[in-house]
């Protein structure tokens, strides 16, 4: 089960640099998420959210995958993997998995002008390394999934205590 995790910024740049250290934390096997997004607010109080998973690509990428083998039994694989691609993309735009966006959106709108969060939905990790990576951003806990002891460790470990 994935444990959700939604950390505050005081600015969108550093929020977008915890994305790229997600990234780079996922290369080395450190970190496994099953979502992410980000949500931000600009100095006039608009809102911002972008979801980093992309469904409907997911789909699509699924959807030729099984068109294709569908189409080899018929003989016809280019125009099973054009069919499971179409099928695979409308099912993927459709589909809400992940973190839910009204809570995205929810979330995001407690956030002050200039300040930025990042939702993580995180299927494994390696904890002490990830947390280490994390305390330069000096992120701060919004919201988690995790149980009390657990989320009061994480607070203390991000700010060095």
């Amino acid at each position: 089960m994935a444990d959700l995790v939604v950390l505050g910024f005081s600015d969108k740049e550093k929020a977008e640099g915890v994305l790229r250290l997600a990234k780079d934390l996922s290369r080395q096997e450190l970190l496994d998420l099953e979502d992410s997004a980000i949500a931000w607010r600009t100095m006039d109080g608009k809102l911002h959210t972008h979801q980093t998973f992309n469904t409907t690509a997911a789909g699509a990428a699924g959807g030729a995958l099984w068109g294709s083998l569908f189409g080899l039994l018929f003989l016809m694989p280019v125009f099973g993997a054009a069919v499971g691609a179409a099928t695979g993309a409308l099912a993927g735009k459709l589909s809400d998995i992940g973190i839910n966006d009204a809570f995205v959106k929810e979330t995001a709108a407690t956030l002050e002008p200039g300040r930025a969060a990042v939702f993580a939905l995180v299927r494994r990790s390696t904890p002490d390394r990830v947390r280490e990576a994390l305390r330069p951003f000096n992120p701060t806990v919004i919201r988690t999934s995790l149980t009390k002891d657990r989320e009061d460790e994480l607070v203390s470990a991000l700010h060095g205590a």
